[in-house]
């Protein structure tokens, strides 16, 4: 037998009452953002993660929804990233994990925003849709300071077609960030004849509404084309290409209508 196959064969038993520590965990990054004023309250260092289970008609960075993507970083490389800016930062506004979906490196995401939360005190935001948020444990979230919840589609049926995924978890999971006490901002991406009827906007702010005041701000958000080079450079063909941008006008009467049921829509 090797040398080298001997070491590889010995078990060495670690000391009596000292737990096995566990591996540090690593993440698949796809970028960061140092200045981000439209992802959280104040200014924001973004994350973006990869990895997402949903596949949206209109995503604009299908390039994150593989977890394998991006650039591997260790907790203390992500953390590295953000020290420069740590005190400004919580001066002015905060940290978001983003993506992709960051729930799909949960393990990662969640050791980052314990360090962010804790060691640095940092505001924390989780932005996601929660599908895959009902496996964690509710100690998860204790280092989240706000969910941004991007709600897709109010309608059971639509949610499927436009993101090939069920509504059920994500309206799950906004029910248990009110039980957990997690403030959230809901996000809506208005889609000319896809997501603005007049109907869906109905169903949509009643489902918002049954939130309640963990709910703090609405925000509709224009769809747009600015990701679909992303499809062609990926050889995918993007779906939407056909679609047409909503006008102001459009964004107004939209904001309008979840206002009436007494939501802070923007």
């Amino acid at each position: 037998m090797s040398q080298n196959s001997t070491f590889s064969a010995v078990a060495r038993p670690l000391p009596t009452g000292r737990p096995a520590p566990e591996a540090a965990p690593i993440g698949r990054l796809h970028s960061v953002e140092t200045g981000a004023a439209a992802d959280g309250p104040g200014v924001r260092f973004v994350y973006f993660l990869t990895g997402c289970s949903f596949r949206c008609l209109y995503c604009h960075n299908p390039d994150t929804w593989k977890v394998g993507t991006g650039r591997e970083v260790s907790l203390d490389e992500a953390i590295a990233e953000i020290r420069p800016y740590v005190g400004f930062l919580k001066r002015v506004g905060g940290v978001t994990l983003s993506g992709g979906d960051p729930l799909a490196q949960s393990g990662f995401a969640g050791a980052l925003a314990r360090r962010l939360h804790d060691d640095f005190g940092l505001h924390v935001a989780l932005d996601t849709q929660g599908a895959l948020g009902g496996g964690l444990a509710d100690d998860w979230f204790e280092p989240i300071d706000l969910v941004l919840l991007d709600i897709k589609h109010a309608d059971h049926e639509r949610h499927r077609m436009l993101t090939g995924r069920p509504l059920a978890p994500t309206l799950d999971f906004a029910r248990r960030m009110v039980r957990l006490g997690v403030p959230m901002w809901i996000r809506h991406v208005l889609v000319p004849g896809l997501t603005d009827a007049a109907d869906d906007l109905e169903r949509l702010a009643e489902r918002i509404a049954d939130l309640g005041p963990a709910v703090e701000r609405v925000d509709v958000l224009p769809y747009h084309t600015l990701g679909a080079h992303k499809w062609a450079e990926l050889g995918r063909t993007y779906p939407l290409a056909e679609t047409r941008v909503p006008t102001a006008t459009e964004t107004a009467a939209a904001v309008e209508r979840l206002r009436a049921h007494g939501l802070p829509a923007h």
